[in-house]
């Protein structure tokens, strides 16, 4: 492989690993404020125990976002070289604030968090823990700032030296992309952690051993209804991103859609076996003119096709392919991505009606389910990432930078394969660490009691008779 293909794929594996922890940071960091918001107000010891129970699985899941963040970062300077020296001055903006402002904010009060419970008062502590939750988001922001304006360009001139400038800061912190991209990768974030609260609590009511069985039957109505609100909040703010993308990013939707010829009205594909190498469809089954609708609000609209696309940009841009290169990844990540919705919100509501009747606890089909449900928000959020990546290229600044110009000039395919496979497995160890430290304390063996007896079998007969006498 060249090394712009192995620079791709590092940094795809880099980011992929690193969107395993910090959704799951940010959310649940806002439950566990949450939840200690509740011990505070009520002085109830069950959302202590609570707080503690779920805040240590918070640090564990902290600490591997943190170091796998590091690490992407520094690969914009050895991979992607000529992309910092374009938009150095723009993209480095952002990234400085949320490592300056953002993250010093968030990891000095979670370290007063986790040493505070016995030296701070109660709504000092809690204060702590707020903090926490506000700069993780914050930081998300920030990130968000920096990846908005390579999906859409504002605030900015090139100067006679090539570069993009900044001359409009404002703008590109109230970038329209990041004004929608923002809350749906936070109520992502949210259903992330919820649904992590839920599947861990269904695990204990369905063994049953748990020394304190009420403490996971509260944290999973809470899981529960969080996770349906945010997923539910999610898809309103994806849907809204949709419609912009038809505007700002016509090739990502075509895409997504496996749409290869313009239509007025639009169908919306529910299945598809596309021939990518002549741009036609093998198999495709469509709902009529609903593409147009979820685009436009209206029955009647024209969505554009790849090849249409093609053609334009070709004409504007000059010579060169304009579509992505995967467009199967593209159109099957978005699919992936909504149907994990879907099954979330559907699996939520489910558990809500029977947690109303008092039938969640008993009901072990269920749990099992809700257990299953952990690993859904995981799918929609990697799912989602590429879809976003991969579907913008080969543009790396839309419109302005395509991928092949922003690699860096130095780097050789061996210095990338031999960082890649370093990258990999470094992970790879991290993630079977986090993996492990997060079962081995979601499990909380030594607050397990002995198996439940199941009462022995008496003689009906011999119970018959006893009643008789």
């Amino acid at each position: 492989m060249d090394a712009l293909t192995l620079a791709r794929l590092q940094f795809g594996i880099t980011t992929v690993y690193h969107f395993f922890f910090v959704p799951l940071s940010i959310g649940l960091s806002i439950i566990v404020a949450l939840m200690q918001t509740q011990y505070t107000r009520t002085g109830n010891e069950k959302y202590k125990a609570m707080t503690k129970f779920w805040g240590k699985l918070l640090l564990v899941n902290f600490a591997m976002g943190v170091v796998t963040g590091i690490v992407q970062e520094f690969q914009f300077g050895m991979n992607w070289s000529e992309y910092s020296r374009f938009v150095g001055d723009i993209f480095g903006a952002p990234l400085a604030v949320e490592a300056l402002v953002a993250f010093f904010i968030e990891s000095t009060f979670l370290g007063v968090w986790i040493f505070g419970w016995d030296k701070l008062g109660k709504r000092a502590h809690l204060a702590a823990i707020w903090l926490v939750a506000f700069a993780s988001t914050l930081s998300s922001f920030w990130i968000l700032v920096a990846n908005s304006f390579m999906q859409n360009p504002v605030g900015y001139r090139i100067a006679e030296s090539g570069r993009a400038e900044m001359t409009d800061f404002i703008a590109v912190i109230t970038n329209p992309n990041v004004l929608l991209q923002f809350p749906h990768v936070v109520l992502g974030a949210l259903t992330t952690g919820g649904f992590f609260v839920l599947g861990i609590s269904a695990y204990h009511l369905l063994r049953g051993r748990h020394a304190n069985l009420a403490m996971f039957k509260t944290s999973a109505q809470i899981g529960m209804v969080i996770g349906a609100v945010a997923v539910l909040a999610t898809m309103g703010f994806g849907h809204a991103q949709g419609q912009r993308m038809a505007d700002t990013q016509p090739m990502k939707l075509a895409a997504a859609e496996g749409l290869w010829e313009s239509e007025d009205p639009a169908g919306l594909s529910m299945f598809q076996i596309g021939n990518e190498a002549e741009r036609t469809s093998v198999v495709n089954i469509r709902i009529p003119s609903l593409l147009s609708f979820l685009s436009y609000n209206t029955t009647d609209g024209l969505v554009h096709g790849i090849n249409d696309l093609q053609a334009e940009y070709e004409q504007q841009y000059g010579p060169g392919d304009y579509a992505p290169p995967a467009i199967w990844l593209t159109y099957w990540s978005f699919r992936a991505m909504v149907g994990a919705g879907a099954l979330m919100f559907v699996l939520a509501v489910l558990g809500i009606v029977f947690a109303r009747s008092n039938r969640l606890s008993t009901s072990k089909w269920l749990l099992r389910l809700l257990v299953l449900a952990l690993f859904l928000p995981y799918l929609a959020n990697s799912t989602g990432w590429m879809l976003t990546e991969v579907g913008r290229q080969p543009w790396i600044v839309q419109g302005l930078m395509t991928i092949d110009q922003a690699v860096s000039p130095n780097v050789t395919p061996a210095m990338l394969a031999i960082s890649l496979v370093g990258f990999t497995l470094i992970y790879g160890l991290l993630m079977v660490a986090d993996v492990y430290l997060l079962q081995k304390f979601a499990r909380d063996k030594d607050n397990e009691g002995p198996a439940p007896q199941t009462a022995p079998k008496t003689d009906q007969s011999k119970t018959a008779l006893k009643g008789a006498y």
